[in-house]
């Protein structure tokens, strides 16, 4: 742990049960700098921290970092996946349906992690995903 008492990125791996490397510490420092990115630019702001880095590896790294719960993958209707470092708080995210920027939003109703369904279904209810959709902004004023 750092003198702050947080966790650094690679004991962050560790306890999650991965192994340590300089690509997956890029990685992960990446998206969690970033703001929901996607696969090219996470690839970008990988090769900036340590060099070359295949398109593959940063696909297999994605793939054991959200399995781990360190990241998370976000994919809206007709969009390619994006990743960020917020997890375990259930936010939800709101799309621009012109520019595709993308945000989050904490729950709306309620006590995180939303997770009061009307009707369950008898369901076992541990995650809820909802995506709003409208035009940001900077996509707005050019609609005046």
């Amino acid at each position: 742990m750092t003198a702050s008492g947080t966790p650094t990125t690679a004991e962050d791996l560790r306890g999650a049960g991965l192994r340590v490397t300089a690509a997956r510490v890029a990685l992960l420092e990446t998206v969690r700098d970033g703001d929901h990115l996607g696969v090219e630019a996470i690839a970008s702001g990988v090769r900036d921290r340590v060099g070359h880095i295949s398109l593959q590896a940063v696909y297999e790294a994605l793939h054991a970092l959200t399995a781990a719960g360190l990241v998370r993958r976000i994919e809206p209707a007709g969009s390619p996946a994006r990743f960020e470092g917020r997890v375990g708080d259930n936010h939800h995210h709101i799309v621009c349906r012109s520019c595709g920027a993308l945000a989050d939003v904490d729950c709306a109703v309620g006590e995180a992690p939303c997770l009061t369904a009307s009707d369950d279904r008898g369901f076992s209810i541990d995650e809820a995903e909802v995506v709003y959709w409208g035009t940001c902004p900077d996509c707005s004023t050019g609609l005046s």
